[in-house]
């Protein structure tokens, strides 16, 4: 979940939301600059977060019984595992784009953890493997998973609000061809990317929040039955070029 406190509560979304909010951010990017196998890629874009813990015990509460954000959750080798097992249902390549995601996520890690290393070791093979039967370069398929991380960190910062106030810029991430990109927003609250990656100078995007009133749980349960009866808030926003 990506958790974020308010004066009421907290403003809870759930990690596949993000991820349709990075693949509503990757359908405006320029045809020219799409990655191959572009519906393959949409796909390992909006489930490269998928394979979440189960809603039980206390997967999704901090110790103290708060909402568990995101940044605060340890490696998961089993996530990692159910994450890329259901993309290799679809395809080699979404099973590709999903493994290079671990690798990009824990290659830092390397060397904390035996599993670790043992998993981020066996995903170096199946990436190899699986681009020999895609056919694809490595540099096609590097292409192709770093316009899925562009996307990932551009819905990332919408959804924890790090736009900076007062036009002031922030850097997105190197897009798939190398370049820099940020983002600012104007006074009229539209937002800029430069430089303009889009196939449109105007469009809106949106995520499904859940305002959450209620501040400790007990459970999962507890809690997935607080977000299931919170009210719902679009959270909403426009790029100008």
């Amino acid at each position: 979940m990506i958790v974020k406190q308010s004066d009421t509560g907290w403003l809870i979304i759930n990690q596949p939301a993000h991820g349709l909010l990075a693949f509503s951010l990757a359908l405006q990017w320029s045809e020219s600059k799409r990655p191959d196998f572009w519906p393959e890629t949409l796909i390992a874009l909006t489930e490269h977060d998928d394979g979440q813990p189960a809603w039980d015990g206390q997967n999704h509460l901090t110790a103290a019984g708060t909402p568990l954000d995101f940044k605060i959750l340890a490696y998961s080798a089993e996530q990692c595992r159910n994450l890329i097992g259901v993309a290799l249902q679809k395809s080699r390549w979404n099973a590709l784009m999903a493994s290079m995601h671990t690798t990009f996520l824990y290659e830092e890690k390397r060397g904390t953890d035996k599993e670790l290393d043992e998993f981020l070791n066996q995903q170096a093979d199946n990436q190899e493997k699986w681009r020999k039967q895609y056919k694809a370069t490595k540099k096609a398929a590097q292409y192709g998973y770093d316009f899925v991380q562009w996307c990932d960190a551009l819905s990332l910062i919408l959804c924890q609000q790090l736009v900076p106030m007062n036009g002031r810029r922030l850097e997105i991430s190197v897009g798939p061809d190398g370049v820099p990109y940020y983002i600012a927003q104007r006074d009229d609250s539209t937002l800029n990317v430069d430089p303009w990656p889009f196939a449109t100078d105007s469009f809106t995007v949106y995520v499904e929040a859940f305002a959450v009133a209620q501040v400790v749980f007990t459970s999962d349960d507890e809690l997935y039955r607080a977000i299931q009866d919170a009210p719902v808030q679009r959270c909403e926003w426009t790029f100008k070029r």
